[in-house]
């Protein structure tokens, strides 16, 4: 036996949808939603705890630059910095290792006023005196550095204050 569809009713018409659920549909509108949770942000992970590790390493790389910005100022002030009219303050009272500092001439720490300082080599006592005799007649002391690729003498003279 064979059913024949009730008049009036086309099982097959377009504009009938099983899924509405009884809402009117508007032209161009999906049926029915395909995404559910469209809309709705997706659930974020969850985040990262800093670890141990990465803060010592950070620590580490702090002091690293501190201690060579500290060495860099510290530097700033040795006897390979003076220039000719700058003063001196020995840091030491070792005659081999003085320790030469420049400082600013109105400090009550200036010992010695640079009159030359000269670039080169020079073995002895006896060089450095005859370079400086020759450079400034009135010096007192001498002293010379070598052996970090910036060889020098400078002619000193007791500062008067």
């Amino acid at each position: 036996m064979t059913t024949t569809p009730p008049q009036g009713q086309n099982p097959y018409a377009q504009d009938q949808n099983p899924y509405a659920q009884g809402q009117p549909q508007q032209p161009g509108q999906a049926p029915y939603a395909p995404f559910p949770n469209q809309g709705v942000p997706a659930p974020q992970p969850p985040r990262r705890k800093v670890s141990f590790k990465l803060i010592k390493n950070i620590v580490i790389a702090v002091v690293v630059i501190g201690v060579a910005v500290g060495g860099y100022i510290a530097s700033r002030d040795d006897a390979d910095t003076a220039a000719v009219g700058d003063c001196m303050h020995r840091g030491s009272n070792s005659d081999t290792d003085p320790d030469l500092e420049v400082v600013d001439c109105k400090s009550s720490k200036a010992q010695y006023v640079v009159l030359a300082k000269i670039k080169g080599k020079y073995a002895g006592e006896v060089a450095a005196s005859t370079k400086c005799e020759a450079e400034a007649k009135d010096f007192e002391y001498t002293y010379t550095e070598s052996g970090d690729g910036s060889d020098f003498l400078l002619c000193l003279k007791d500062y008067a204050k």
